[in-house]
């Protein structure tokens, strides 16, 4: 992680830990860094989630990017990879998503692509916390005809579902299911979509408020979506986040199918039609253990990177994979997007249901999840820091592991994106990592709960 930028962009509560002086700071740098050695006037693509503070923060960023000569597309409220997509479509030279994604309605961020709608590397992130925080190559602000003007896509959800739209060949008539838009920014396009490809549409949580983002719906909060499919007898549910970018399922029986087990599904069908890379599937360390145990039930290739899709992605491009994700529900299709989408994860899914003609709950059981807890710790920022260093702590994560040897797995990590230290632990028997992840989260507690 940065001095700004975590896994996933810049994040925090909005007008506090991220203001409107921040924001205009990072559209001035982003606008330095990403226009280098452009002859003209750079252009952004802006794009925003459903939260009431993503107006506040877009008019800010905006602000900075037109104050040194860059202008502005804004694309209004849209999912995340809709903004990727378009920003190529476009033809801009950048992208920025304002949203912090599953976070509650008071957090924010901002997310910046590049031209060729991927995420930004560590070294250009780098130079913009070098330019907003250590004062470095401060950007000029112009005057007269030199500052960036604004313009608006009218047609920005149009384009980017007649995209998700061409990546399948088959309808989706006959299908019967519901979508949790976790009243974010696929309140814009899931229904339009969902109904154009055919399906029999149940929309859920398509009604935001600028507050409700996210709050008891979405990929974060799946009971509601479960109850309504085995209540109507559907045939599956999908659920988004916040911003769009992640998506979970539910089967017929009201089951949780996360990232781990679409990617099973997925992985299955692109190696059959000959469109899985290398055989190889890109997940994170905290890909379920059943996961890396099907790959190998199936002559798969599996490889892990750290965690963020950022990750997953960067690993893809490096050696030509076509396909990964994470547990939490970013999957890439590589030969459509440039990274997470959860419709069009949604709609691949979608489609291969269709085309098997059996139930979600059969296709999914290709993968045995194995039991795993997580244990989320809100630690501060010095807290997360001092994890690095803190012996008691590393001593007893080094304890535990070596007692689970071989038949399970212990993850600790500080979030991303979050004021949080998560403890992952997984293996055979549920009470044995239940009671190894308890005392780790014990000792961290302790040590750094206080800092």
């Amino acid at each position: 992680m940065g001095r700004l930028f975590g896994t996933d962009g810049v994040r925090g509560i909005a007008n506090t830990e991220l203001s409107c002086e921040r924001a205009m700071e990072i559209g001035r740098a982003a606008a330095s860094v990403l226009s280098d050695g452009c002859r003209r006037k750079p252009v952004f693509v802006i794009g925003s989630d459903t939260r009431a503070s993503s107006e506040m923060l877009g008019s800010a960023i905006t602000a900075g990017l037109c104050s040194v000569g860059a202008d502005v597309i804004q694309l209004g409220v849209i999912p995340t990879p809709a903004v990727a997509y378009l920003v190529v479509k476009y033809k801009a030279d950048a992208a920025i998503m304002i949203s912090a994604s599953h976070n509650p309605a008071e957090f924010n961020g901002i997310k910046i692509f590049n031209g060729d709608g991927y995420k930004l590397p560590d070294m250009l992130e780098e130079k913009i916390e070098a330019i907003v925080l250590d004062k470095t190559d401060t950007p000029t602000l112009l005057t007269g005809g030199g500052v960036g003007r604004v313009s608006y896509a009218a047609d920005a959800a149009k384009d980017y579902i007649r995209h998700i739209k061409s990546t399948v060949h088959y309808s989706l008539e006959g299908l019967n299911i519901a979508v949790d838009c976790a009243n974010g920014a696929a309140s814009t396009t899931a229904k339009t979509l969902f109904t154009e490809l055919g399906a029999t549409v149940h929309i859920l949580n398509d009604a935001p408020d600028g507050v409700n983002i996210n709050r008891d719906c979405g990929s974060t909060h799946l009971e509601g979506l479960a109850k309504y499919v085995v209540d109507n007898k559907l045939d599956c549910g999908v659920a988004f986040d916040g911003d769009a970018d992640r998506c979970l399922c539910i089967d017929e029986k009201g089951n949780e199918i996360d990232g781990d087990m679409i990617m099973a599904i997925c992985s299955l069908d692109l190696k059959k039609r000959g469109k899985l890379n290398k055989n190889t599937v890109v997940g994170t360390i905290m890909s379920n253990l059943g996961f890396s145990k099907f790959c190998e039930a199936n002559d798969l290739h599996f490889t892990a990177t750290k965690v963020g899709d950022r990750y997953v992605l960067e690993e893809m491009l490096l050696e030509d994979y076509s396909f990964g994700g994470e547990q939490s529900g970013h999957i890439i299709f590589k030969d459509f997007s440039t990274t997470g989408d959860g419709q069009l994860t949604a709609t691949q899914l979608l489609c291969h249901l269709k085309c098997e003609q059996k139930p979600l709950s059969e296709l999914a059981s290709v993968m045995t999840k194995y039991p795993q807890t997580t244990i989320n710790l809100k630690i501060s920022a010095a807290g997360k820091i001092a994890f690095y260093t803190d012996k008691e702590v590393n001593d007893k994560i080094k304890e535990i592991k070596e007692k689970l040897g071989k038949s399970g797995r212990l993850v600790v990590r500080p979030s991303g994106t979050e004021p949080l230290i998560r403890v992952m632990v997984e293996g055979m028997e549920l009470a044995e990592i239940t009671s190894a992840a308890q005392e780790v989260a014990d000792v961290i507690v302790e040590r750094l709960g206080n800092k």
